[in-house]
């Protein structure tokens, strides 16, 4: 049933159920409220990432800048336990430190024909290599979410009425052994394929990473101007886990892996993978 009344610029206004493949994220949003997230944002410097994806390209290679933020944001965490890590309850909470470090990436989907965000879950990002995270990518990018089975419990549950749909939420995200299986261990949305130069959200996680677009920026280089890719990375942590400066760390660090980004000089996996770049290994 819709009722119709007068339009904010005259016309007829339509209001309408919210669409049931929309009713998870409200759910999530009901779930997530009990955190306390605070921002954080920096510029980054991406010549040598641009750099080794243009080297990529061509041999016909090609890696998103999403690929880049989790592989180097994977290994950050590895080494910062403490954010990599999730808390559950109030009067006596628990906090879970967790060994694998797990990416719930955002999604842009279409779920029964609605526009929806569904979330891609990526695991052991700190050990893949960059071809293996966006393989990953392609595959969740690609899929069609009316019949990929990893969102099958998903689809069951918007059918269900809403205590009930409330209360299989919060049993699939709640229990912290649970968590890095079905929410991961950090959180990745990017807006960088549109003109969006900055956001922050908050993706139920202890660190959640928003990633705007890349665009030529004048910077200042040995005393001179000049010209270089940046992209706003922004960081919003829960700071019932870390504070402030432990998130800044964070943030520093994972800015400082693009800066300087490189794949491992020797060994296999990614190594493999840059000296078969032109300009790289024998």
């Amino acid at each position: 049933m819709s009722a119709a009344g007068p339009g904010p610029a005259g016309g007829p206004a339509e209001i309408v159920p919210v669409p049931a493949e929309r009713r998870h994220t409200l759910t999530f949003l009901s779930w997530s409220r009990g955190a306390a997230p605070v921002f954080l944002d920096t510029e980054v410097d991406m010549s040598a990432v641009v750099a080794h994806r243009r080297a990529a390209e061509q041999v016909g290679r090609r890696y998103s800048m999403v690929a880049y933020v989790l592989y180097a944001a994977g290994r950050v965490l590895a080494r910062h336990p403490d954010a990599n890590a999730a808390i559950r309850g109030r009067g006596r909470p628990r906090i879970a430190r967790y060994g694998t470090v797990n990416a719930k990436v955002a999604l842009d989907k279409r779920l029964n024909g609605q526009r929806v965000v569904l979330a891609a879950l990526l695991t052991g990002v700190h050990r893949s290599s960059l071809e293996q995270i966006q393989g990953e990518l392609e595959y969740w990018r690609r899929g069609d979410a009316d019949h990929m089975q990893e969102f099958a419990a998903l689809r069951k549950m918007q059918r269900m009425p809403w205590p009930l749909r409330s209360w299989a939420n919060s049993s699939a995200v709640s229990g912290l052994r649970r968590r890095p299986h079905t929410m991961g261990t950090f959180a990745v949305s990017s807006l960088g394929h549109r003109p969006v130069n900055g956001f922050h959200s908050f993706g139920g996680t202890t660190i959640t990473l928003g990633v705007g677009q890349t665009i030529e920026r004048a910077v200042i280089r040995d005393g001179a101007l000049a010209s270089a890719p940046v992209m706003r990375l922004n960081l919003a942590f829960d700071h019932r886990v870390i504070d402030g400066a432990h998130a800044a760390d964070v943030l520093t660090e994972i800015k400082d892996a693009l800066e300087g980004f490189a794949l491992p000089a020797e060994g296999g996996g990614d190594a493999a993978q840059e000296r078969s770049l032109p300009g790289k290994g024998a």
